[in-house]
């Protein structure tokens, strides 16, 4: 049976692993990037046939008309960290004919954080190479230490992290990782866009006072306020936001998202995924922004205009939040059921006539009324001070 080798190269031919190595000699043919073929090449035992393919498509094509009995296939890094070599061994190992071993190379955050004398085993791991790098932002926020893959995009990296608040925030930058201009820096995300790093460039980010709570009734006097501007109360965000059961990937919407306290509170939750705060009035969208960058958030998307129709061209929703509807209610009831029939949905109301325009298109609707009281010192004494009561509908979709 002939044989193909998928071995991970590390950061170059001096990491390569005795068995990577004595794997390549052996190998008739190679396959993989010009620059990882050309780099391994020059300390090959001898002159090997090679082709510049590293997908699998062009790999298998190619395998049809080889005789050769054993096949190197190069990749970067280590085959298991974030590496074309998984999707390129259940291609392989489909051929007839052919055994596919794996070979690991030294994975770039081994190599780095040994560079900087510094234990990894509890970093939280992530790749911005070609992938939105707001998500970022969370494993920053949530991790003392965050190691950061990047592929030419590091103004993008550094202007989402400032957004978010987090100018001052420590960065260990590691460019061109083995090779003979490799350099280290210790910066901060202010000043990070400014080396002029490469595309071949890795990053640490240190945030000594980590936060990966998930709180549900956030004070109210926690965030910012506008007079004319709605907030839901402490108190009912919580049971509504308890009621969502949100999962930590959930596409969220907050309709009538007012003050943006429920889309914060949504972000903290569903931190690896996204938030629609929808909110008609123009007014409103400054104090959101202020409050999700207060919260170091960059995962809330704000979107203005009057739902349903500022709904249209959003991804399908996990869970909705209904605050305010502009009379809009059966609608925006009707539009997101549609797009999602499993969506978690939970409206808050104050009147009765609400209440009832829900029921006439949830009839299974679970229908609550939350009445809560805060204290108020008056002199020496404590008094009770009663809150607008308000009904908290919500329905799990079919299942």
């Amino acid at each position: 049976m002939k044989k193909i080798t998928i071995i991970g190269t590390g950061l170059g031919p001096d990491t390569i692993t005795a068995e990577g190595r004595k794997a390549l000699d052996a190998a008739e043919v190679w396959f993989g990037s010009e620059r990882l073929l050309e780099l391994c090449q020059r300390t090959a035992k001898t002159e090997k046939v090679t082709f510049p393919f590293y997908t699998k498509d062009p790999i298998i094509q190619e395998m049809d008309h080889l005789t050769a009995q054993q096949c190197a296939v190069l990749v970067s890094g280590d085959t298991g960290f974030y590496s074309a070599a998984h999707e390129l061994y259940a291609a392989l190992s489909e051929l007839q004919g052919y055994s596919v071993e794996l070979i690991p190379g030294i994975a770039t955050v081994s190599a780095f954080f040994a560079r900087l004398g510094l234990p990894w085993q509890d970093v939280c791991l992530f790749s911005a190479h070609g992938r939105d790098s707001t998500g970022l932002v969370s494993r920053v926020r949530r991790h003392r230490r965050v190691f950061c893959i990047t592929g030419g995009n590091i103004r993008e990296i550094s202007a989402v992290l400032e957004d978010a608040g987090f100018s001052s925030l420590a960065v260990y930058a590691g460019e061109n990782l083995g090779l003979e201009d490799e350099h280290l820096f210790i910066t901060n995300v202010k000043a990070l866009s400014s080396l002029g790093l490469s595309s071949l460039s890795v990053l640490v980010f240190e945030n000594k006072h980590p936060d990966d709570r998930i709180r549900f009734g956030i004070a109210d006097e926690a965030f910012s306020r506008l007079e004319g501007i709605p907030m839901t109360k402490a108190e009912v965000r919580a049971l509504a936001l308890a009621k969502l059961e949100l999962r930590s990937d959930d596409t969220c919407y907050d309709i009538g998202a007012g003050t943006g306290s429920v889309s914060v509170e949504m972000a903290l939750a569903a931190h690896q995924g996204q938030v629609f705060a929808i909110e008609e009035n123009p007014q409103a969208l400054p104090l959101i922004h202020k409050n999700r960058k207060q919260f170091q958030l960059a995962n809330i998307m704000l979107i203005e205009g009057e739902a349903p129709a500022s709904l249209t061209g959003l991804p399908n929703p996990d869970a909705v939040f209904i605050g305010g509807s502009k009379g809009n209610i059966q609608e925006i009831i009707q539009w997101v059921t549609q797009k999602n029939p499993e969506v978690r949905l939970v409206i808050t109301a104050i009147t009765i006539e609400t209440v009832q325009r829900v029921l006439s298109c949830l009839p299974q609707v679970e229908l609550i009324q939350v009445a809560a009281a805060r204290s108020k010192k008056a002199g020496s004494q404590h008094l009770l001070q009663a809150q607008n009561p308000v009904f908290i509908m919500s329905v799990k979709g079919e299942r």
